[in-house]
């Protein structure tokens, strides 16, 4: 089965004025794609050819030879994961069982923004920042490049995108500009509470 870009689960545009359809327009349809096409490209004629996502990403994490593999799946399921991630009037404080879960495990819904806001802006270079579940326990990581919470015993539950072409169009080298704006405008706390329960 052939890995496909999946559409957009909102309007290029719905995320205006906080992330610019024309930014959507790259990462999505191009950045996005590029991945899609290049593990299509590398997996054919391979016994991953036939496989889920998932299964690819497991199959190839920390195996040399298929490094090319992984960086490619891997970011295939990171950008599918962050779209959902966000939505039109999202952002500010949750409700619902994330909400409580992250005043048990950080202490109040401020410090876990100031966390997350952290583990953002020390991502050197490229790379991701992840609220995850981890034993039980909600915890704040990052990760560089393609790497994925769910080759090290994690359940993602919220990412956002650091890699620069997620936000240069819009705030140029003002990162965290971007990752203030994503908190308050944009997190999608119902996917976040879905992944919680799942």
């Amino acid at each position: 089965m052939a890995i496909t870009l999946p559409a957009l689960p909102y309007e290029a545009s719905a995320l205006e004025p906080y992330i610019s359809a024309n930014t959507l327009g790259y990462h999505h349809g191009k950045h996005h794609q590029t991945y899609v096409s290049n593990l299509n490209n590398l997996i054919q004629n391979t016994p991953l050819a036939d496989e889920a996502l998932e299964a690819i990403i497991f199959a190839s994490a920390n195996v040399p030879e298929k490094v090319g593999i992984f960086n490619n799946a891997a970011q295939v399921w990171n950008h599918t994961f962050y779209w959902n991630c966000m939505k039109k009037d999202g952002g500010g404080a949750p409700s619902g069982a994330i909400a409580s879960k992250i005043t048990e495990d950080f202490g109040s819904f401020e410090a876990f923004v100031e966390a997350f806001k952290n583990a953002g802006l020390t991502q050197f270079g490229s790379g991701w920042a992840w609220l995850v579940l981890e034993n039980g326990k909600l915890k704040i990581t990052k990760t560089s490049n393609a790497d994925t919470p769910m080759v090290h015993q994690q359940k993602a539950l919220l990412t956002v995108d650091v890699w620069e072409h997620a936000y240069y169009l819009d705030y140029q080298n003002k990162r965290a500009d971007y990752i203030d704006i994503f908190l308050k405008h944009l997190v999608n706390w119902e996917f976040v509470n879905e992944n919680l329960k799942a």
